[in-house]
């Protein structure tokens, strides 16, 4: 795989989105979190989150929170925009740490570019790298415009 990736340091960040929790017992995860993004934007939220966008990193966002220290198995992904100032009325909002991040280009723009860039990342980038994952969520950038997503993955400082 042709991976195209490199390192950022980002001050913290705020997202307002939803969200939901998934297991990652059997692959639900990859299988669920696809379906909550083809329902969210036949919801319309693509639309209703890019007018709470402030630009910091344009476009919507899919945050991966690792929920395994409070149930085994458990995760909770959002689909959110990051923004400034008061939560609006039906989403919930999210702080991020000022962090280091290694940035993946995904190579196409198929839903399952993604899910093959996470494989990649855990099964090769990750065990060949000196990096250590800061403990922090994990971010898919959707950006739009045709662009290919992108997965970002918080180190400690390098």
């Amino acid at each position: 795989m042709n991976v195209n990736e490199h390192v950022i340091e980002q001050q913290s960040l705020t997202f307002v989105g939803v969200k939901r929790t998934f297991s990652y017992v059997d692959g639900e995860n990859l299988r669920e979190i696809p379906k909550m993004w083809q329902d969210a934007l036949a919801d319309g939220i693509e639309e209703r989150l890019n007018r709470f966008n402030n630009g910091a990193i344009p476009g919507l966002v899919g945050i991966c929170v690792d929920q395994r220290e409070l149930q085994d198995n458990q995760m909770e992904y959002w689909i959110a925009t990051s923004h400034s100032g008061e939560v609006p009325e039906g989403l919930v909002s999210i702080e991020l740490p000022a962090s280091h991040w290694v940035v993946f280009e995904a190579d196409e723009l198929k839903p399952e570019a993604i899910q093959r860039l996470w494989l990649h990342i855990m099964t090769e980038w990750f065990p060949s790298t000196s990096y250590q994952h800061a403990g922090i969520p994990e971010l898919e950038v959707y950006r739009g415009n045709g662009t290919p997503p992108q997965v970002w993955i918080p180190i400690k400082s390098v």
